[in-house]
């Protein structure tokens, strides 16, 4: 019997603990009028909404899942206005909540969910350190310098940070290996040694930006704050030049790889934000991180097809980069007025005159501007008169103008047209390629039109991708610097 009964005993236990998966979270809010609730979640810097429920007979609304949720900081979403108070999801994620309208956070009461429960008495703590701070620094500003009372407030001031400083450690070290001590630790900032000075201050900071967080905790992307220490680290403490910036993301990518899904965000990210980033040379970021990681294989999650799309636009890409010796081409010029007179020749293929081939490497000045354009293009139109206006300021300042008319056999004619138009467009060498034999448009990946290049005497790329309108700023800054 006694058998038997372990036995059953060990069967309800494993029903009890099967009747726990997922997840059923209880929600009730005096003074809440609506009638839909939304559980939302932070993931970097974006929120996205998880489940929707509406208010029950008894007065809660009930968010319920067969799976369990990812653990991290989530958000109860209030409607119609957007008010939230958060919530931590970990491994309790059956229990209920209570609060009012008025004051949610100072009025959550939180049952089966020791974590929570901590979270909210910290944020109660928080809450009153944060009302007594603000009423001193107030008081502070309205005193005399040099005053005793002004001392005193200062002194009182101090002593609230400390005691903040004090809570927030005694907490982390009494929940070991808590979500809760893994946000609070890393919302910490980095305790620069006092002695230090000047560029040695912000050297130490970068060095230790990121000891107080937790590489290995995937909860912790799903929080604001993993983002921000990030982001922070790279447009504040990284010079904003393509080399510093690859460096700084490979090492966030080495700490990342403590965990899969936190390397497998960070590298995502970085990818999407630099294959799309308008600063000019952050190309440079690109290329890096799709030869580095992608094409070696570090990205298993990527379809294949896509995975070579990655890496083939980085190899178009890489011999265009700011410093790379401007890959050579030898273009056709375009013989306009021999076109005008071909233009409604019956044979396609005879609507055109082009002259001898142009060597872009052959030019010799101190300065060359490769401009692709396009006769039926709306932004090459609008950019045309800035083109005219800054050739005609720099022509004699030793510019020259490589100007590619983007189009093939059967459209040149309207190159010349558009030319003929624009007499001042006929100061400068104007070119086309009606086969494209030159392979200008593979070479400098023409996906869209104009595209700006600028070259120095040895043909270098020292500029690209910038709009017509900055022509004459970039090229004055260029001569300064030279």
């Amino acid at each position: 019997m006694n058998r038997i009964f372990i036995i059953l005993l060990l069967i309800g236990s494993f029903y009890a603990t099967e009747a726990k998966d997922g997840y059923e979270i209880k929600v009730s809010i005096e003074g809440f009028e609506q009638e839909e609730l939304y559980l939302a979640y932070h993931y970097g810097d974006k929120q996205f909404i998880k489940d929707t429920t509406t208010v029950g007979q008894d007065g809660f609304f009930t968010f319920s899942g067969e799976e369990s949720l990812d653990c991290g900081l989530y958000l109860i979403v209030l409607p119609p206005n957007n008010d939230i108070f958060q919530l931590l999801i970990d491994d309790d994620q059956h229990f209920e909540v209570k609060t009012a309208i008025d004051d949610m956070a100072g009025n959550m009461k939180i049952e089966d969910a020791k974590e929570n429960e901590t979270f909210y008495k910290y944020l109660q703590f928080l809450g009153e350190k944060s009302s007594r701070a603000k009423e001193l620094r107030i008081l502070k500003d309205s005193l005399e310098a040099g005053s005793a009372e002004l001392e005193k407030v200062t002194t009182e001031l101090s002593e609230v940070d400390k005691s903040v400083k004090d809570h927030q450690r005694k907490l982390v070290e009494s929940n070991p290996g808590t979500l809760l001590a893994a946000i609070i630790k890393s919302s910490w900032e980095v305790n620069i040694p006092k002695e230090l000075e000047g560029q040695d201050r912000y050297l130490y900071a970068k060095e230790h930006w990121f000891d107080n967080i937790d590489f290995s905790n995937p909860c912790l992307l799903r929080s604001p704050l993993i983002h921000s220490k990030t982001s922070y680290y790279l447009e504040k403490l990284t010079p904003r030049h393509p080399d510093s910036i690859i460096l700084s993301i490979d090492r966030i990518l080495e700490k990342s790889r403590a965990n899969e899904e936190v390397f497998k965000y960070h590298l995502v990210t970085y990818l999407n934000e630099y294959a799309k980033s308008k600063i000019v040379g952050m190309d440079a970021v690109y290329v890096h991180i799709a030869e580095k990681y992608y094409a070696s294989g570090q990205a298993p999650w990527t379809e294949q097809e896509q995975l070579e799309k990655i890496v083939d636009n980085a190899e178009k890409l890489k011999p265009l980069l700011i410093g790379k010796i401007a890959p050579e081409i030898k273009v056709p010029e375009l013989d306009i007025e021999g076109t005008l007179l071909v233009k409604d020749d019956e044979n396609e293929h005879k609507r055109f005159k082009v002259l001898a081939p142009v060597s872009l490497h052959e030019i010799e000045s101190p300065y060359t501007i490769v401009y692709i354009w396009s006769p039926d293009c709306g932004h090459c139109k609008k950019a045309m008169p800035d083109v005219i206006k800054f050739y005609e300021e720099y022509r004699d300042k030793g510019v020259k103008l490589y100007a590619i008319c983007h189009k093939n056999y059967k459209d040149t004619p309207s190159c010349a047209e558009f030319i003929k138009e624009r007499p001042e467009m006929m100061t400068w060498l104007n070119l086309n390629d009606p086969y494209f034999r030159s392979r200008y448009p593979q070479l400098y990946d023409v996906k869209s039109t104009p595209q700006v290049y600028i070259l120095d005497e040895n043909k270098e790329i020292i500029s690209k991708r910038i709009g017509a309108d900055q022509l004459g700023e970039v090229m004055e800054q260029l001569m300064k610097m030279k």
